[in-house]
């Protein structure tokens, strides 16, 4: 599933891209996709004519500020993605959301396992209104407030969404390697030195990830919105790499599951 790094990519693009242009129709396919639109005429009714005033990012979602005071909202689910296609190109499988631009490329929504959706909202989008703050928002004494009255597991904290807003499986892996902790540590029990590492890991590891336009994995899922993929995968110390050696010590790197999903880390650097 895309996270913070992958939808911060295609927040840039998508400001680049169509920062002031206007959306003269929109075509929908799956109705799976905007599904929180029972009549699909509403859909289009309060999207078509509108035109880009900004583009911003809550979490693991995308929010586009429309010119009415709406926001169109896309969510890229396990395997959406966004794409830049010239008018007239031909539509590829899976494509259920396509919105038409004066003057621009068309932007698709393609989405095989239709988890992913696209929806309109009014201001504020309420629907998001439990999600937590951003990384890039939280100095060092707002995480450690966050992390010191919960005794869920270190790794369940910074991936709800209600606590911080944006950090899936895969960075919470890369951002506690890089911190030396385990995913198991309860989060109320880290040390004040401790709680600093990790907030410093969290900062970098998530910086250098949108620098590097993201992660793609072997199954090709995440594409930015040119369809490239990006390169932050070959920086991985531990994430999907059990059995090999961890880059940090040579110790090899274990993997445990726990609520369904895998954790990945070194024994003998995260403590």
């Amino acid at each position: 599933m895309p996270e913070l790094a992958e939808i911060e990519t295609l927040r840039s693009d998508l400001a680049r891209e169509f920062l002031g242009a206007t959306i003269e129709d929109v075509h929908l396919g799956g109705a799976r996709s905007f599904r929180r639109h029972p009549d699909p005429e509403e859909f289009v009714s309060r999207v078509a004519t509108r035109s880009v005033s900004g583009v911003r990012r809550a979490g693991k979602y995308l929010l586009v500020d429309l010119d009415n005071g709406e926001i169109l909202v896309a969510h890229m689910g396990m395997s959406g993605q966004l794409r830049l296609m010239a008018s007239g190109a031909p539509v590829e499988k899976h494509t259920h959301v396509r919105l038409e631009f004066a003057g621009r490329p068309e932007l698709h929504f393609v989405d095989p396992r239709t988890f992913g959706q696209m929806f309109v909202s009014s201001a504020g989008v309420p629907s998001l209104a439990h999600l937590g703050p951003d990384p890039f928002e939280l100095d060092e004494d707002q995480f450690a407030k966050l992390l010191s009255p919960r005794s869920t597991k270190l790794k369940v904290t910074l991936m709800d969404q209600s606590v911080i807003a944006g950090i899936g499986n895969m960075y919470a892996d890369e951002m506690l390697h890089a911190g030396r902790l385990r995913p198991d540590r309860p989060s109320a029990e880290l040390t004040a030195d401790e709680t600093a590492r990790l907030h410093g890991a969290m900062r970098s590891v998530l910086a250098e990830a949108v620098r590097r336009r993201g992660s793609t994995l072997a199954d090709r899922q995440y594409k930015d919105l040119y369809g490239a993929p990006g390169s932050y995968q070959e920086l991985h110390r531990v994430y999907a790499r059990e059995g090999l050696a961890c880059l940090t010590c040579g110790e090899l790197v274990v993997r445990v599951k726990a609520n369904g999903r895998s954790s990945y880390f070194c024994a003998s650097c995260q403590r």
